[in-house]
């Protein structure tokens, strides 16, 4: 679901259905209603920008597909979800440790199609422009053009509710296949582990849980402004320079972090090194000294999250520079927010797989 709307977003299709109907509606169904589909879309400012590119009906039926599909798909996914959760809670079947985060699992779910409505909004009207800087359209790199664009702070909260909803699908998944058994571990492995080691690799696991949160977050700034297709060396910047002169250019400060090209990418890139290095230093210092015995002694599951982690964010830093340095490509960049997504499902597994480690767990299992 999260893929495919990055996909809508990639090929600029999210601003190709202008109306917004709880239940859905049926697509259009013969030439006739393609073409008074196409007709409302042309009354906005979008298509206006578009139009010198010579768009034609099949060029527009491509785009409605990807908002169709993708909008469709959420309806899909809360009914596979929905229904069988109102059947498990009628039955009393639901394990009363995960009740809660369930409903609100599925209150989440709604709420994110009407957040996803209010970002397309912004893209609707021309109160919402992006000044992208050599971002294409025959631009040199230090080039700028104006484009109707979704607002990058709704981007940012439609992105954001989707990956906390989905890390606590990961997380409130894990309590329903182990159950509320952690003190029961601790029993068997209290004597073997070292509780203090093991409460510091898992504030690790959940530094870099956090950290690939806080990138994908900062990811979302970098696609509102369209900044992946700026700038496009790397480790530097610009080819003579780590940093441009525009970083800070915008008045007040705080605009740069989040509008600016080339902030918002720097800021990306620093977090993206930032969130590697906490995934490999975790793996490398698990793994020496008194950690070593440590890992040995470790549950399976757990050595397997933190080995998953440490590849993914391996896997998805090579990702997110192929995708810059190429500018961009479609197949490159959905699998780059596929790999966000892994990477943050990853770092929740991981800190799960050692919650035997909390002080409040311990306590009752030595008690």
């Amino acid at each position: 679901m999260v893929t495919v709307g990055g996909v809508t977003r990639l090929t600029r299709s999210g601003l190709s259905m202008t109306d917004w109907k709880l239940q859905g509606s049926l697509p259009p169904l013969n030439e006739a209603e393609w073409e008074a589909e196409f007709a409302r879309y042309k009354q906005f400012p979008e298509y206006q920008q578009r139009q010198h590119q010579g768009m034609t009906l099949d060029d527009f039926k491509y785009i409605f597909w990807w908002e169709y599909g993708h909008r469709m798909l959420g309806r899909a996914l809360g009914v596979v979800y929905g229904a069988p959760l109102l059947y498990f809670a009628a039955r009393g079947a639901l394990p009363r440790h995960i009740r809660g985060r369930a409903a609100a699992l599925l209150a989440l779910g709604a709420a994110q199609g009407l957040v996803g409505w209010w970002m397309v909004k912004s893209g609707l009207h021309e109160g919402t422009l992006a000044r992208l800087r050599g971002a294409g359209g025959g631009e040199g790199e230090g080039g700028e053009r104006v484009q109707i664009r979704v607002s990058p702070y709704r981007l940012a909260a439609h992105l954001g509710m989707a990956f906390t909803t989905f890390a606590l699908l990961v997380h409130t998944g894990l309590d329903a296949l182990h159950g509320p058994g952690a003190a029961r571990q601790v029993r068997t492995c209290v004597d073997v582990l070292s509780l203090p080691l093991a409460r510091v690799l898992r504030g690790a696991a959940l530094t870099t849980a956090a950290l690939s949160f806080v990138t994908a977050l900062s990811g979302a700034f970098v696609a509102g402004n369209d900044a992946g297709r700026a700038y496009n060396t790397f480790p530097r910047m610009l080819p003579d320079r780590w940093l441009p002169v525009e970083i800070l250019e915008m008045e007040p400060l705080w605009r740069n972090f989040f509008e600016n090209t080339a902030t918002v990418q720097a800021v990306h890139r620093a977090l993206a090194m930032t969130a590697l290095g906490a995934a490999v230093g975790t793996f490398v210092i698990a793994r020496r000294g008194q950690m070593g015995a440590l890992w040995v002694a470790l549950p399976a599951g757990a050595r397997s999250a933190q080995s998953f982690v440490t590849a993914v964010a391996l896997g998805q830093v090579t990702l997110g520079v192929s995708t810059l340095l190429l500018c961009v490509p479609l197949p490159l960049a959905a699998a780059h927010q596929a790999g966000a997504l892994a990477l943050l499902g990853g770092g929740v597994w991981s800190a799960h797989a050692l919650r035997f480690a909390a002080a409040r767990v311990a306590r009752g299992a030595i008690r």
